[in-house]
């Protein structure tokens, strides 16, 4: 094969600089979708591969939680919960807020933690957070399973618990709760290449939104008890995914069909938001890293 024909030989795959802000590139995740379930894989079965206790973290950690939840917030703050078991009206908004902060705290650190890999192989970079969302589904799966078990028990004692029809879209809270965790993570994740702070400030503003969020209450108790402040609460996205969860599954609150489309326009923005400042910082972050 001579010179001439080398140089008009059609290449299989072309590395081009990305020119769409908000370019997914589904195509080429797709044809790196081996690669994407290796991520997976490596993040469900790493994270407690050196734990004397595994993946029974996965259960431990919401079951303590809810269970400290019931003794300070209902036991001694006398949160009422109503007719609902205040150990299930907590484990209900643990499991599905759990997701959130796992989809948000692991994809705010993409770049940090997988700097040496990227400076080192090329693929579309928006697989490392995809992955971390995905996984997290997994263990969110498997925490879910524990509620349902406890949702049984409480059943069969004779709690006033109900499914609602509307149950059927629970499904659609926590895909916009894994979109709204990993539009925030790839914000953070960006700004986290220049401004280390953030790193750090991750965690407490978790914790800090997690009170703004009707995690630990009803959202009708901070209107009634604090209308003053209320206007946190009711800004917050994250406390109406959670409000209408406990509707669905214990049938206690109430739906906010406008609460639900206000958080599905946060999300999508910060999404396409996220996807943008994203694609723009995988083009220079190496040399600030």
């Amino acid at each position: 094969m001579n010179t001439t024909e080398n140089i008009h030989q059609d290449w299989l795959f072309e590395i081009t600089p990305k020119n769409k802000f908000f370019s997914l590139n589904l195509k080429e995740v797709w044809q790196y979708r081996d690669l994407l379930l290796l991520f997976v894989k490596r993040d469900v079965v790493t994270v407690y591969k050196q734990t004397i206790l595994g993946p029974l973290w996965y259960l431990i950690q919401p079951l303590f939680t809810s269970i400290t939840f019931t003794i300070i917030f209902n036991n001694l703050a006398g949160i009422n919960t109503g007719t609902i078991p205040p150990f299930l009206f907590n484990l209900a908004g643990i499991t599905i807020w759990n997701y959130f902060t796992a989809c948000l705290t692991d994809t705010s650190d993409t770049f940090k933690r997988n700097a040496a890999i990227f400076g080192k192989v090329y693929f579309p970079r928006v697989i490392m957070p995809l992955s971390i969302v995905i996984s997290n589904l997994l263990k969110f799966g498997i925490q879910f399973l524990i509620f349902m078990t406890f949702y049984v028990y409480y059943y069969l004692q004779g709690a006033a618990i109900s499914l609602n029809a509307v149950a059927l879209f629970f499904p659609l809270l926590v895909v916009l709760m894994g979109v709204l965790g990993l539009g925030l993570g790839m914000i953070i994740s960006s700004l986290v290449t220049k401004y280390r702070d953030f790193s750090y400030l991750i965690g407490f503003g978790v914790q800090l939104l997690m009170y703004l969020s009707a995690v630990m209450y009803p959202m009708e108790l901070i209107q009634s008890k604090m209308p003053k402040y209320a206007w946190l609460v009711q800004y917050n996205p994250l406390a109406y995914i959670i409000e209408n969860t406990r509707y669905m599954l214990l049938g206690v609150g109430y739906i906010s069909f406008f609460g639900l489309l206000y958080t599905f326009c946060i999300t999508i923005i910060l999404f396409f938001l996220g996807l943008l400042i994203f694609n723009k910082t995988e083009k220079s972050f190496i040399d600030t890293i």
